[in-house]
């Protein structure tokens, strides 16, 4: 079972590292890594699970962020109910977007950053990502709002850039004026 303490923090170098494409099939090694990812971002949307491991709740999961540089990341989307939609996405690219951009009003978060952090990271309000499926086969997803801007997230991770990168450090707020807020 992970636990929080096996995510890398980001003071780790490791996280600044661009991960390096998959070649499928994949290893058991890699399949049991993308299931122990989804297990915990399933077990810290429980509450009773989050507490009883102290586990931070998220939302999505990038391979290198449990210490593998393999261009993998998982999504756990919540559509109510105790309902949770998976996404596991294999060598990852975004081939279509919206002009229009969003950010998350009550500031982004990651599962590496144990801090609070203030500013806007603009993102695309809508994404088309074409990846692979643990089988090999392509799969596109498009995503939007929440769902979009957890993908951009992990895919950044992916690419060693991290939310807090794309914060203006003069101006934590700059270009708010210019998207919508979620």
């Amino acid at each position: 079972m992970l636990r929080t303490k096996d995510i890398l923090d980001e003071s780790d170098k490791r996280l600044r590292t661009v991960s390096k494409e998959v070649v499928f099939p994949l290893t058991e090694k890699d399949k049991e890594t993308i299931e122990l990812m989804l297990k915990y971002l399933h077990d810290s949307q429980n509450e009773e699970l989050a507490e009883k491991y102290n586990l931070r709740p998220g939302m999505g999961l990038a391979a290198i962020q449990v210490g593998v540089a393999k261009r993998y990341f998982v999504v756990t989307d919540d559509l109510g109910d105790g309902k949770l939609e998976d996404y596991i996405l294999v060598n990852p690219k975004i081939i279509s977007n919206s002009v229009e951009k969003i950010y998350v009003e009550s500031g982004e978060g990651c599962l590496s950053v144990n801090r609070p952090v203030d500013g806007i990271v603009p993102r695309y309000a809508r994404v088309t990502m074409e990846a692979y499926d643990m089988e090999g086969r392509k799969i596109h997803v498009r995503a939007r709002e929440d769902l979009a801007i957890a993908m951009q997230h992990e895919l950044d991770h992916l690419n060693g850039i991290l939310f807090t990168d794309h914060i203006d450090k003069k101006e934590p707020y700059k270009g708010k004026d210019q998207m919508r807020a979620i």
